[in-house]
């Protein structure tokens, strides 16, 4: 099973555009940071991700603040078919409690 939950802000978002489909679709970097158990030891942990969300959602995600905490739901896939490189696709996301 191919499914993610991560708690993040939006660091940058691009504007909303269209696929030559005419799918609306944002591109979006999230920021995600917490303190994880590892081998009984904590550890800081800090990354960016690419994301993007794509269809109904695209919407309510081009409008949402940027720096808000959240919590994303989605899967991940390659960037395209001949990149090595993870994207998050968002299906949903609502605020953090």
């Amino acid at each position: 099973m191919n499914e993610l939950s991560l708690v993040a802000s939006i660091l940058e978002r691009d504007t909303l555009r269209y696929t030559p489909a005419g799918i609306p679709i944002v591109g979006a970097t999230l920021q995600h940071q917490s303190q994880q158990t590892e081998a009984g030891i904590a550890r800081q942990v800090e990354f960016e991700m690419t994301a993007v969300a794509a269809g109904e959602i695209s919407g309510r995600f081009a409008n949402a603040e940027l720096g808000a905490v959240h919590r994303f739901t989605g899967f991940l896939a390659r960037k395209s078919r001949h990149s090595k490189a993870l994207v998050f696709h968002i299906i949903d996301f609502s605020a953090a409690e």
